[in-house]
């Protein structure tokens, strides 16, 4: 296996994580029904959003923290909600990719969805 180098590697990631979040019984939900994202015009934006967090480069420029504050003001985010985001998003990058960058993004997903955690409870 490869590790994550590119945009497309992880456009590629966000594509295959979210086919399964979009469809996962426990955090579903937030996807489709809270949020409702359409895939096709939410990728970018979560594209960009790894890309600066993994190569320090891209065009994100929207507030993560306060996406998640409105989402749990509608719906309540729990803690299995993100076990259950966690579990899937580490499953899908040791699925497709290994070394720096793929063990990276793990550590920054785990650091990123601690801190939604703390300030949205």
């Amino acid at each position: 296996m490869k590790d994550i180098t590119t945009r497309k590697d992880i456009e590629f990631l966000m594509r295959t994580f979210y086919k399964e979040a979009l469809t996962d019984p426990v955090i579903g939900v937030f996807f489709t029904k809270i949020a409702k994202i359409k895939l096709e015009e939410h990728l970018p934006h979560i594209t960009n959003f790894w890309e600066q967090q993994l190569f320090r480069k891209g065009e994100y420029k929207k507030n993560v923290l306060q996406i998640h504050k409105d989402l749990h003001l509608k719906k309540e985010l729990q803690q299995q909600d993100f076990d259950t985001w966690l579990l899937l998003f580490n499953t899908t990058v040791n699925t497709h990719f290994k070394g720096e960058q793929a063990e990276l993004i793990k550590t920054r997903a785990l650091s990123i969805a601690t801190v939604i955690q703390i300030k949205t409870q």
